[in-house]
């Protein structure tokens, strides 16, 4: 039985007709596990090694490798603040203190309310608007300490979901465009490269 939802499996035997190997779609898979279930489950693993033909181990170290997947249950708004240099110069500091007090929090832990998990930051590539704030990665300019409590505010009271979406979404736009091919042609295509392949290896033999 599959641990995905009906809508998040279609959405992840879409993903794998797009790779010539199932475990080049770790990533995206990886990404739509988050999505459910809002971390990476033990459960989440096993679903995407079951079907990248990997291991749980696999699974579990490429997830470890990317600071935007998490393994452990997080909030639903994952806060992240930069404190590299152009955001240090900004008072990138002093914001990530004010963030502690005011979610009632330390930085890498979640708010006693399960609603926020603060994060320091590399570079957001947001420099222009330093110090630079993202949630769920979405960049929200807040760059004040009156700012960053009225964005808690908004925030808690659900008025900013249509903006940010619970920490796992990247997109709720399904996409329509680009490149689409009949499964069976991709297949046939495939198993004919694949042959093609075969072949050259047995002439060098």
């Amino acid at each position: 039985m599959s641990h995905f939802r009906i809508d998040i499996r279609q959405r992840a035997e879409e993903v794998l007709a797009l790779y010539p190997r199932p475990r080049s779609a770790m990533l995206p898979l990886l990404h739509l596990a988050q999505e459910q279930d809002g971390y990476i489950s033990d459960a989440g693993i096993a679903e995407v090694a079951a079907l990248t033909l990997t291991t749980p181990a696999d699974v579990r170290g490429t997830a470890l490798f990317y600071d935007m997947f998490h393994l452990e249950p997080v909030g639903k708004y994952v806060v992240g603040i930069c404190t590299n240099i152009a955001c240090l110069l900004a008072g990138g500091d002093e914001l990530l203190e004010h963030a502690v007090t005011s979610l009632g929090c330390p930085v890498g832990a979640t708010s006693n309310d399960g609603l926020f998990t603060l994060e320091e930051t590399e570079c957001l590539a947001d420099c222009d608007f330093a110090p630079c704030v993202q949630v769920n990665h979405r960049y929200v300019r807040t760059t004040t300490p009156d700012a960053f409590d009225a964005l808690v505010g908004q925030l808690r009271a659900g008025k900013l979901d249509h903006e940010v979406p619970n920490h796992g979404t990247l997109i709720r736009v399904r996409r329509t465009g680009g490149l689409h091919a009949p499964r069976a042609e991709v297949a046939s295509e495939r198993a004919a490269a694949r042959e093609q392949r075969e072949a050259r290896a047995a002439e060098t033999k």
